[in-house]
């Protein structure tokens, strides 16, 4: 949550900033600005409530023009969204903007207050500036005083600051909030995600937790907050800068679920044995004798990417028989789970810097467990303090509701399940050669898929007016049922729920009638029947159905109001089948009711706070 970049150079700073904000406005919303030095040497803030484009509009014709700067755009978490509330704050010579919660911030907020300092906000990074300008004030050089500052200030933070009196430097700090170091020949960049720089360069450092970077023009120097020197080798990053633009697309979101056949296509990519009856994870990192000894998996997400767990489980357990327990991060965390040495921790995050999830890790490692995480994001915290990776290849998402990274998940998730049966001998070779067909064939069956959005648009024209939905799946689609309904909500506001098919009679048939559309995932499996029953309980109580169907269906098909034709696979592979749809008919929905499809209201990409 919350965005920031920063820039030191030859180059005017001013639209670079912009530039990188408009990249990362999926971060944060609510407001956004920028700090900049001009030649004159004294700081000058701009910033606005709302989206970009106002900060845009009020800088305009104003002929702004420095070499140093930092940027934000803000997802609020502490004081309503606001001018005085908005980034970078200012205090005496220095300016900051913050992404994370310093935990500790009312009782240093007193402590300032007491000492005569006036607050012109209520966020707690405001804090933050006041400390580091109270120990300047007593004689401490900038670089000094965040060192102390930080020592004082408890909980996350990434951290951009510039000082009047270095005004060819900007100082960078990280503890458990995401923030890369972008290096370019004479300038140098900071910020909180891959595509705020990537059109500017590709060559990185990935700041650790407890690190602070001072950056000129012509140097980064990385070190630990008590000033122990560290050495960085920089990552080079693969994704081309055309990955990150809508490329003609309406929406981000609409570009990245037709993004799907290739972002499979390179998660599946080196991942097969050349024999094709098997599957090789050569960035795994946790050695075969391990997890030949596993007795039991733990996987843990948040959103999005814990359906996709829940899917993980029904995999693992039949085609690697090993017992999985799936759990929300964020309750995990908190439960004190038994986890014994033997245990697998699985992490899902698409950022890699989810805190919830984070923290769930911390548990496991401390708990003695092997952690291993499947992230989309390269040299992301949670990929670099797990023992193991698997990486999604899905390239940079940038609309908030998950698409391409969550099918690439459940691909990841299965190769894994292959991977675990065949060293765990549970997969003989013909099954496994018959599962990586299946795979193989899968990114031309989603082209397939993607096909039928024309018909989805259209069908989306008779469903956006009603204000709820009813999703129900059975076995492994109910946690695609689960998907479809946070999709929709997530972007069309429209308020959605979602039941294993088996417990409608159990509470929800109470709320059919014409005005609730249910939405029923009826693959051609052994629990078919028990669906189309479920279909025809709700068509006898004068409900609405949109049914997914495999092709040739014709017991549903004849007996609902509307159908979905999704092409066959085997049953593990049918949840990214039959994910897809949902996906295109919650975003014709939200279209047709004007919502913001890339950037729905209250929502971040990136949930990097608890």
């Amino acid at each position: 949550m919350c965005g920031i970049i920063g820039y030191v150079g030859p180059r005017n700073a001013v639209p670079l900033l912009i530039d990188g904000l408009r990249r990362l406005e999926y971060r944060g919303y609510d407001s956004a600005g920028i700090a900049i030095i001009p030649d004159g040497g004294k700081i000058l803030v701009e910033r606005n409530q709302g989206k970009l484009a106002g900060l845009e509009a009020l800088i305009d014709g104003k002929n702004l023009d420095a070499h140093t700067g930092i940027g934000h755009t803000r997802w609020a978490t502490h004081g309503r969204p606001s001018v005085p509330n908005a980034h970078p704050h200012r205090v005496g010579r220095i300016a900051l903007v913050h992404n994370g919660i310093i935990e500790n911030y009312l009782s240093l907020r007193e402590a300032l207050v007491g000492q005569g300092r006036t607050m012109a906000s209520e966020t707690d990074t405001e804090v933050i500036a006041h400390l580091i300008d109270s120990h300047m004030q007593a004689g401490m050089g900038v670089e000094a005083a965040l060192r102390k500052t930080l020592g004082q200030v408890h909980g996350a933070y990434a951290l951009g600051v510039v000082c009047e009196d270095t005004p060819d430097v900007i100082y960078a700090a990280k503890k458990a909030c995401p923030l890369v170091v972008g290096l370019g020949k004479g300038e140098n960049f900071i910020a909180s995600d891959i595509p705020a720089i990537l059109a500017q360069t590709r060559e990185v450092i990935y700041l650790d937790d407890g690190e602070v970077a001072v950056l000129t023009p012509d140097k980064v120097h990385v070190t630990t907050v008590d000033g122990r020197a560290v050495q960085h080798t920089p990552d080079i990053i693969s994704w081309n800068p055309v990955m990150a633009e809508k490329a003609g697309y309406k929406h981000f979101m609409l570009k990245e679920i037709h993004e799907q056949p290739t972002a499979i296509t390179d998660t599946i990519l080196g991942c097969i044995t050349p024999e094709r009856d098997g599957v090789t994870l050569p960035e795994l990192g946790i050695s075969a004798d391990t997890l030949k000894a596993v007795t039991k998996i733990n996987i843990v997400a948040c959103g999005t990417s814990w359906h996709a767990a829940l899917v993980g489980k029904y995999m693992i357990e039949a085609l690697a028989r090993i017992p999985v327990e799936v759990d929300i991060a964020s309750e995990y965390r908190y439960r004190d789970p038994i986890i014994q040495p033997d245990h697998l921790v699985i992490l899902i995050t698409q950022s890699g810097e989810t805190a919830d999830t984070l923290a769930a890790m911390a548990e496991a490692k401390d708990k003695g467990a092997k952690v291993l995480t499947v992230c989309n994001v390269v040299g992301s915290s949670a990929a670099r303090a797990s023992h193991g990776v698997i990486y999604t290849h899905a390239g940079p998402e940038i609309g908030v509701a998950s698409t391409k990274a969550f099918t690439t998940q459940l691909v990841a998730l299965y190769l894994f399940t292959i991977y675990l049966g065949q060293l765990r001998g549970t997969l003989d070779a013909d099954t496994r050669a018959r599962l990586v067909a299946d795979l193989t064939r899968l990114p031309r069956l989603v082209e397939r898929v993607l096909g039928h959005e024309p018909a989805i648009q259209v069908m989306a024209k008779r469903y956006f007016r009603y204000t709820d939905f009813l999703f129900l799946g059975r076995g492994i689609q109910f946690p695609i049922a689960l998907e479809g309904a946070l999709k929709l909500k997530e972007i069309s506001y429209i308020h959605a729920e979602a039941y294993a098919a088996g417990e409608m009679k159990h509470g929800p048939i109470a709320l059919i009638d014409e005005n609730m559309p249910v939405v029923c995932i009826a693959p051609p499996d052994r629990l078919y029947d028990k669906v189309l029953s479920n279909a025809l309980e709700v068509k006898a109580r004068d409900g609405v159905v949109i049914a997914m169907v495999g092709e040739n269906d014709t017991e549903i098909t004849s007996r609902v109001d509307d159908v979905i034709v999704v092409p066959p696979s085997n049953e593990f592979l049918a949840p990214v089948l039959y994910a897809v749809p949902l996906q295109f008919l919650a975003y014709h929905i939200a279209v047709l009711r004007g919502c913001d499809v890339d950037q729905p209201r209250n929502l971040a990409k990136s949930v990097t706070v608890e």
